[in-house]
């Protein structure tokens, strides 16, 4: 089996859309949550908290044939794949184009405006307002199309529409495809896009926390007092490179992929199952041949909800079986969907190799029903450690979980 290494990594977060930034951004220990006022025309809709991407410019050069099929979930994903490709060095290299090069990417959904179009023929009973773009913009697979159309790829293309999980799937899929020898490279990652439909459909389940009048102050991962998710948007975007390719060539190497585990609870749509989730993290331990015991730090999906926190650390604690280290970015972003397993995964790896770990924001008080983890709090922690563990859970029961180990 090959080995697998980051050589490329870029962002569209709300702590901004460069990584120095983002990691600036998660020193300053302040979340991006913010009152949305836009959401106030919508009755019934009872949140009001949302965090938007900051930062974020489209260049020049994406005219208007370039943005014809592209909603803005694909163009957050085509320019943090652009500006990854230039980091790891690639961007214009032959073996892009030359079928050495696979997409694996995922996003939530398409662009919404995009299936409102569509919705409009059936309500209006007329067929206005589409053209050749439309479907491609709505379509799941936007992101992963877009890219490989842009950059003209011709290898393997895998599109990950698994909800909260498509970026953490898009790149343990990417990790899989070059370590059993049918790409050299992998554009990995995922995203989502900010939309009034989808905050709704959190708030129909309850699940989204309404301290419109504080919205520092949420979202509360791990908290007895927690009430909710808030919701943010982004893209993430890493350059999977086999280690030999990439040592050949010089590459800058950020962090080797050393493990990836992928279950499904097989129970409930929306109900987390701690039995399966645990068995995703057991399998990426059992991939990357190690003891729990060599992780030092755990990147939790840690949403906020009162079940799934409390389901994902009793997964964490019976794997683990130890007070391992653990934050949530969300804390920070909300969470971004589909867009969370490829940007937590980016600064879970900044993170070990700075050795600095940002603590869980607005968690004061633990919920005695969650894990018996070491929960970072406060100022945030100095940790030295070779590896860490990116954790991320999806509605349907889909659970992944990525290892990643330092290099030099």
């Amino acid at each position: 089996m090959r080995r697998v290494v980051v050589t490329g990594m870029a962002l569209a977060s709300p702590l901004g859309c460069d990584i120095n930034t983002a990691f600036s951004g998660l020193q300053k220990l302040e979340n991006c949550v913010e009152y949305d006022t836009k959401l106030d025309q919508y009755k019934r809709l009872n949140t009001r908290l949302s965090a938007y991407v900051k930062g974020f410019e489209i260049p020049s050069t994406y005219n208007r044939k370039v943005l014809r099929t592209m909603g803005p979930v694909s163009i957050m994903a085509v320019r943090t794949a652009e500006l990854a490709l230039e980091d790891a060095g690639l961007f214009g290299d032959e073996i892009i184009t030359n079928g050495n090069t696979g997409v694996s990417y995922g996003s939530s959904a398409g662009s919404l405006d995009a299936i409102i179009d569509f919705y409009g023929m059936q309500i209006d009973k007329e067929v206005k307002g589409l053209n050749s773009g439309s479907y491609v913009k709505m379509m799941p697979q936007t992101a992963a199309v877009n890219i490989s159309l842009y950059f003209k790829t011709i290898g393997r293309l895998i599109p990950t529409s698994t909800a909260c999980t498509s970026g953490s799937m898009g790149i343990g899929y990417a990790y899989e495809a070059i370590k059993n020898g049918y790409e050299t490279v992998m554009i990995a990652g995922g995203g989502d896009e900010m939309h009034p439909t989808e905050i709704a459909i959190f708030d129909t389940l309850y699940a989204t926390s309404l301290k419109n009048d504080t919205p520092k102050l949420s979202p509360c991962p791990f908290d007895k007092n927690r009430d909710g998710l808030v919701l943010g948007e982004g893209a993430g975007t890493l350059i999977l490179e086999e280690y030999e390719h990439a040592k050949k060539r010089g590459a800058k190497i950020y962090a080797e992929v050393v493990g990836f585990g992928t279950s499904t609870d097989g129970t409930h749509i929306t109900n987390p199952n701690r039995k399966t989730m645990g068995r995703a993290l057991d399998l990426a331990l059992k991939c990357a041949e190690l003891s729990p015991d060599k992780i030092g730090y755990v990147n939790a999906h840690g949403t906020a909800t009162i079940q799934g926190d409390i389901a994902e650390t009793s997964a964490t604690e019976e794997v683990f079986k130890r007070k391992v280290p653990t934050s949530s970015t969300k804390s920070y972003t909300g969470h971004t969907l589909g867009a969370c397993g490829a940007i937590e995964a980016i600064l879970s790896i900044e993170m070990m190799n700075r050795g600095w770990f940002h603590p869980t924001l607005n968690l004061n008080e633990i919920d005695p029903e969650c894990g018996n983890l070491d929960y970072i709090q406060g100022e945030g922690r100095e940790i030295k450690t070779d590896y860490v563990m990116s954790n991320n859970f999806a509605f349907g029961g889909i659970n992944t979980s990525l290892i990643f180990k330092a290099v030099g």
